[in-house]
């Protein structure tokens, strides 16, 4: 069998993806996600919060619900559903932060939610770690030669 027809015979037997549907529903939900996010902001900004104030508490309030509908298994639930998004960038990373550890928990709480706790996330908040100790230091350099 030569790879073309193998091609041919995969291409046949795979199912057939949604592309439309797939795009919409991550829209919507994406988008519901957002909405929900500058809802929040909009109620602490009337209980008297300034505005910095009342976007870093809906932040809070997204990776809570985030992490909470992550603990109760319902957040994947939603992803099957809605595909990429549930990717917004605070609820997708709080996911991906609080899934191992629930994956774990029977581990205990030091060997399995805390040591799996950055299994995925980790390597992003070294890189970002990383990456803003080196910027700061080309800016510090740069501030001392100017």
């Amino acid at each position: 069998m030569t790879e073309r027809e193998y091609g041919k015979i995969v291409k046949e037997m795979s199912p057939k993806s949604p592309v439309w549907k797939d795009l919409l529903m991550a829209f919507l939900v994406g988008g519901l996600i957002c909405t929900l996010g500058q809802v929040f902001m909009n109620w602490y900004a009337k209980l008297g919060l300034e505005q910095e104030m009342a976007g870093t508490a809906a932040s809070m309030s997204l990776v809570a619900l985030s992490a909470l509908l992550t603990g109760l298994s319902l957040y994947d639930d939603l992803a099957k559903h809605a595909g990429a998004g549930t990717l917004v960038p605070i609820t997708g990373f709080a996911n991906a932060i609080a899934a191992p550890a629930v994956e774990f928990k029977t581990e205990g709480f030091v060997l399995g939610v805390a040591a799996k706790m950055f299994t995925i996330a980790g390597p992003v908040i070294v890189y970002g770690l990383s990456a803003s100790v080196i910027y700061g230091l080309i800016y510090w350099i740069y501030q001392i030669v100017k």
